[in-house]
């Protein structure tokens, strides 16, 4: 799969969650909980999956064949009980 994302949104997203949008090689797709998110007019998914031994969401969407990354953090406690509960 290919990668694609914003240098600037990066920067901003490093310094805010400590993360770089280029670990996202590393999330684990297959295991991931993927919704739609509708906090968007552009049709944007949010993922819950593991990045190494920590759950982690991605927020992106798929342009083509690229998967353009929005934002990429550790997740909170909603997030771990909905995917426990998955």
């Amino acid at each position: 799969m290919k990668y694609d994302w914003d240098v600037s949104k990066n920067r901003i997203n490093l310094e805010k969650h400590q993360i770089d949008f280029s670990e996202v090689v590393n999330f684990e797709w297959d295991e991931a909980i993927v919704r739609r998110s509708d906090r968007s007019q552009e049709q944007r998914w949010r993922a819950i999956g593991y990045l190494g031994k920590r759950l982690h969401v991605v927020v992106f969407t798929d342009r083509g064949d690229v998967r353009r990354i929005i934002s990429l953090r550790k997740a909170g406690n909603k997030e771990r009980r909905e995917y426990a509960q998955a």
